[in-house]
């Protein structure tokens, strides 16, 4: 099952009609995948929900560019459709769906699960690993100027920062100070 949702969401990636490129599939999707089951296995989570939760995490936003200001959304009922062709346990999919729906900061949705916050947080980790890619998408994808581009990279990072659990705090402490750094 895993391997049919990761080979549909490295299709979507490298889909031309994907707004984000397929440059998404490196610099996002894998590392949220791998960042969530670190934290799965460590913090002692359902690690098939996570790892299909984060897998999924992006994927409506990635489909259908139009998706992408309500991707939790959409992303949570596609993912939803997904699995019950895959025949995965309605209360496997609840969770899943309640991961995707609530990983977005901008929306301050409460995350009541521990799979819900460590996809949240693998999301944001990407966020830190990859602040370059944040930069392009600011200035080349959404036509930001300078000034413009700098404040929104930098508040998605305060709200990232937020859905950090303390273990992923640890892991990218570097990252964080040198981002402090360049940013100052």
């Amino acid at each position: 099952m895993i391997k049919k949702i990761s080979s549909l969401v490295y299709k979507a990636c490298h889909n031309k009609s994907n707004f984000f490129g397929p440059t998404i599939w490196d610099n996002h999707v894998l590392p949220v995948v791998e960042d969530a089951k670190i934290l799965a296995q460590k913090l002692g989570a359902d690690r098939q929900v996570v790892e299909i939760s984060a897998w999924l995490h992006d994927y409506a936003s990635i489909k259908n560019k139009s998706f992408y200001p309500e991707h939790h959304l959409h992303g949570a009922r596609l993912a939803g459709v997904i699995l019950k062709k895959m025949n995965y346990p309605e209360d496997k999919i609840d969770q899943v769906k309640k991961c995707i729906y609530s990983h977005r900061a901008s929306k301050n949705i409460p995350r009541k699960s521990l799979e819900a916050k460590i996809v949240a947080c693998a999301d944001a980790m990407a966020h830190f690993k990859n602040v370059d890619k944040l930069l392009y998408f600011a200035y080349v994808k959404r036509k930001m100027d300078p000034e413009e581009g700098k404040k929104w990279v930098l508040e998605k990072l305060k709200r990232s920062y937020v859905k950090l659990l303390t273990p992923a705090k640890k892991m990218l402490k570097k990252k964080i100070e040198a981002i402090k750094i360049v940013f100052s």
